[in-house]
Formats: C-alpha cells, structure tokens, sequence
C-alpha cells in the first residue's frame, strides 16, 4: 500500500509539472502570435528555455515536498483549490528573483503574468476533472473494496469507526462475523452489524463480494482457526490479522505458498496474508497500461468497429452489440460487451441444446453452434474480433487486457473452492490458454489450473508477452 501511494504521488507530481511547462508553452504563443497591438510579439530571445528549465525545477521540488503531506484524493476540498493559487504565486516570486540571481535578461513581464494565470487555471482545472473521476469511480461497485470483519468487540469497532471517519477511501464494511448465532443481527457500530457466525463464513464468501477479511480478534479464541485462514485463502482473498496474532499453525501449513507482510490498514498496524505477492508497483502499471492501450486500440479500430456492425446488421436482425453478465474480481457483477455473432434470443435456445454441449465442467460449447450468424458470425468469432468491443469494459475499470476469462453467474455457482481463487484477479479480455492452437479441446480442469498458474506467477512482463502471443492466434483463427 506504501509503495502504491509512492507511486501515485509521484504520478500526480508529474501531471502537474506537465501542465504547468504546458502552461507556459502556451503564455509563450500567445505572446507570440495573438493581436494585442504594442503588447504583443517577444524579442529574439534565447533565454526562454532555460526560463523553462528553471520553471520545471522550481514546481517540480515544491510539489514534490507537498505531495509527501497530500494526495490527489485529500487535494479535492476549497482550502486546497486555494493553496495552489498560494503556491503558483510563490513560485512565481522564486522564478522571479532566480530571473535576477541567474542575470536572465529580456524576459516579457505580460509573459510571466500570462503563464501565472494559465497555471493557475490549468492546476486548478485538473483538480476539478480528478475529482470528477475520482467521485465517479468512488460511486461504482468495482471500485470498492469491501471489507468483511471477523470480531465484533473493542478492535472491530475501531476499524469500522477509522472506515466511517475516512470515506474518500474505497473501503465498504460489508458486515461481522462472531463466535455466537445469538449475537447475528446485533448491531456493532455506525450501523454496521453481525451477519453471521464463523459456522456461515464459507457461505458468506460464496454469496457476497469479499475483497478482504480483518481478523480483529485473537486467533486463539476461534476454533480450528487455520482451517478458516485456509478457507479463506482458497477464495485468493486477502487476510489482514490486526493483533493479537497467534497464527503459527497456519504459517507452518505448506511454507512457501503464501505471502506475509506488515502493512497498515489506514493508521491500524496489520499482517497480511495473501496467495500471490501482490507487487503493487507492476500492478499500476498493468493499469495504466490497461486504460492507455485500450483507449487506442478502440480508436484505431473505430473503422473497423463501423464495417463489423453494418455486417451484423445485413446478416441478422437485431442488435449490433451483445451484452451479457458476468462475474469480475471476486464476484462482481458487470455486463461485458461483444459483437453479436448468434441470432437475437440464443441464450433462450440454450436449453434445448444441453445434450450437445463438449466442454466439460460448467462450460457450455458446441463446435458447430446452429445459433452462429452464418459467415459473418463464425469469421467474427474464429478471429476474437467479437470481443473488440471489451476494451469498452477495460475502460469502465472492470476488465483488464491480460486476465481470466470473465465467466457467467452460473458457471461460478457451479466451481468447486480451490477454483473460485481465479476469481481473485480482475478478468481479461486475453489469457493464457486462449492464445494456445488447441484452446476449444482444453478440459475444465486445465482451463482452471491454467488461469491459476497465470495468477500465482503473474508479472508486468508476463502480460506483455501474452499480449505479444495473442496477436498470431488472432491471425491464424484458432477462435470458434
């Protein structure tokens, strides 16, 4: 979490010295080129980069010491909207007497007045469109972390308080659970209530989204306490262990295949428990990533996306786009998008065709599907490209490029436990069993250990050369 915020920071700090060297590229053409009589047009003068250059290392050090205080996220109320007014005057009085330490010479006094208020504006525009964003994506489920608490007493109320008191955080306290059945349905604090004993937290985790437990009890007190810790582990959920932690026998069970670490849980001290290191520092990179690629690839293909939907329309009554529910990271239910290949109404037909069905498991596929649009339909499917339209879900923050496959509702009510961790990584619109030739005979189990295998060994390098391989499987059709 440390280095995720490190990271953020230092992604902020680089957008607002951008904008701010944009702000003064653009004080520079105005002065240059706009109409304003005796005060337009510079002199011939060569000092105007190294002005720029002094610009960048003055804002780069300052917001560099105020985002160690700050981020984007606590940046968003009227007091800071109006220090970065305070701060661009400041700097703007360092560059000044630089100017006059340096000896820089016939610098436009209307050009430092216009960069000074395009700053200004600029600063202050990308605050409001961040906190645009930010406010949006605090609105949508798959932004939200929900949290499920083990314990109900002195520990548990303090984090469910610490989660109220702070709610710029995506943290959702989803319920406790207790040691007793007649405590279910009290209420714990700031309406937060016990939903449950340790005997119903396997259903729990089956039937609502859990992105993280907090043990705030001690382990002692929980009854074949390791065979929870495995259980939820099974799930690929993250454990935090607030102290008391008396968890030896759990860290003795299979050494090597868990990570533990020291992390804090807003101001809380916290052991976490997790399957797959989770290398936060390439993680945001995979997003970033995500969101950057995506954007271009569905603006060079725009063409294309307009030739595939007057082809769909010619061939088949109906809608251009197929949309259909699905389960994201850890359950989350989202509609994913695709490119209608079969006629209107193929999901009611599925029933009649059960007996045909050759995948095994909780997968349903036919080779030869009669509900396929004819040519256009099997050429779409055959080259994935009716799954352009996914990077529309990348986009919306609830697929990833490089990830399992999203399945349906049904096929995960159907997954045994030790396959339910594959829901514990965002889906992707590619994976690493759908870039293999023969991916349409692959078995349940080995589509399953396959994905598996991607989450436990999954690196920023790893995507890449998924996405590398995607590429000739596209061209060669191994699709159906």
């Amino acid at each position: 979490m440390y280095s995720q915020r490190r990271i953020t920071r230092r992604l902020e700090l680089l957008l607002d010295v951008l904008l701010t060297e944009c702000a003064f590229v653009c004080a520079y053409l105005v002065k240059t080129y706009l109409p304003m009589g005796r005060y337009g047009g510079l002199t011939a003068s060569s000092n105007y980069p190294l002005l720029l250059l002094l610009i960048t290392i003055i804002w780069y050090v300052s917001l560099d010491i105020i985002s160690h205080r700050s981020s984007y996220r606590s940046k968003l109320s009227v007091s800071i909207f109006r220090n970065v007014f305070y701060l661009v005057s400041i700097n703007t009085v360092l560059l000044v007497m630089c100017m006059y330490l340096f000896k820089i010479s016939d610098i436009s006094r209307i050009l430092i007045f216009f960069f000074f208020v395009l700053d200004v504006v600029f600063l202050h525009v990308s605050r409001w469109i961040l906190r645009q964003i930010i406010a949006s994506r605090w609105n949508k489920d798959v932004y939200h972390r929900y949290v499920l608490i083990i314990g109900s007493r002195a520990t548990a109320k303090e984090l469910i308080r610490m989660v109220a008191s702070h709610p710029e955080t995506s943290f959702q306290i989803v319920g406790c659970v207790d040691l007793y059945q007649e405590d279910v349905g009290n209420t714990v604090c700031c309406d937060v209530q016990i939903i449950g004993t340790m005997d119903n937290l396997r259903d729990i985790l089956l039937n609502r989204v859990i992105d993280e437990v907090l043990v705030a009890m001690p382990m002692n007190e929980i009854h074949d306490s390791e065979w929870y810790l495995s259980l939820i582990n099974t799930f690929g959920i993250t454990i935090r262990i607030i102290p008391y932690w008396y968890i030896r026998k759990y860290m003795s069970i299979q050494p090597g295949s868990h990570d533990f670490q020291v992390e804090r849980f807003l101001s809380e001290p916290a052991l976490v428990l997790s399957t797959v290191q989770e290398k936060e520092d390439a993680m945001i990179l995979k997003s970033i990533m995500d969101y950057t690629l995506a954007a271009f690839i569905l603006f060079m293909t725009l063409p294309i996306f307009l030739i595939i939907a007057v082809s769909i329309k010619l061939s088949s009554p109906g809608t251009v786009f197929y949309k259909q529910l699905r389960c994201g990271q850890y359950g989350r239910k989202f509609h994913v998008y695709k490119f209608r290949t079969m006629v209107n109404d193929a999901d009611k037909m599925q029933n009649a065709l059960v007996a045909y069905n050759e995948a095994d498991g909780p997968v349903f596929k036919i080779k030869k599907d009669p509900r396929i649009i004819p040519y256009v339909g099997s050429f779409l499917r055959k080259v994935s490209l009716d799954e352009l339209p996914q990077f529309i879900n990348v986009l919306r923050g609830e697929m990833s490029i490089v990830g399992p496959r999203p399945p349906i509702p049904e096929e995960v009510e159907k997954y045994e436990l030790w396959q339910r961790r594959r829901l514990s990584m965002k889906p992707g619109v590619t994976c690493s069993w759908q870039i293999q030739p023969d991916r349409n005979s692959i078995s349940f189990d080995q589509w399953m250990k396959m994905d598996l295998n991607y989450i436990d060994n999954w690196s920023f390098w790893l995507d890449i050369s998924l996405m590398l391989k995607t590429i000739p499987a596209i061209i060669l059709a191994h699709g159906r």
